[in-house]
């Protein structure tokens, strides 16, 4: 009796597969896939240039006209400031604005740049 169990489990299972991937074209596209698998960040600043990690408030042509040969920048930092220039369809700038207050706010310190900690002592 179990065998019997075993082998239709198995059976269904094949079933199943088959007619999922035959029909993969119809549901494939509903998934969510996350974009870091198909777009790989650039590793120079060249390639932050090109890939609009650059404004004129933020102005990297210095680098890459000086032919600096580090790494460019973050790249922690650059797939957060991107994935936040997707889903809030701004730009660079405000995009490195809300990551850096994101930033702040999680190291309690207030958007305006002051520590949050009560017991701070500022002299101006």
């Amino acid at each position: 009796m179990t065998y019997f169990l075993f082998y239709s489990l198995i059976i269904s299972v094949i079933i199943a597969g088959t007619a999922l991937y035959l029909t993969r074209s119809r549901w494939i596209h509903l998934l969510p896939v996350p974009d870091y698998l198909y777009h790989r960040l650039p590793s120079s600043f060249t390639g932050d240039l090109e890939a609009g990690f650059s404004s004129s408030q933020f102005d990297i042509t210095a680098n890459v006209a000086d032919g600096d040969t580090r790494a460019g920048l973050d790249q922690a930092a650059k797939r957060e400031i991107q994935k936040i220039m997707r889903a809030q369809k701004v730009n660079f700038d405000e995009a490195r604005r809300i990551y850096t207050e994101q930033r702040f706010a999680s190291n309690n310190i207030g958007p305006d740049g002051r520590p949050r900690d009560p017991k701070f002592v500022s002299f101006s």
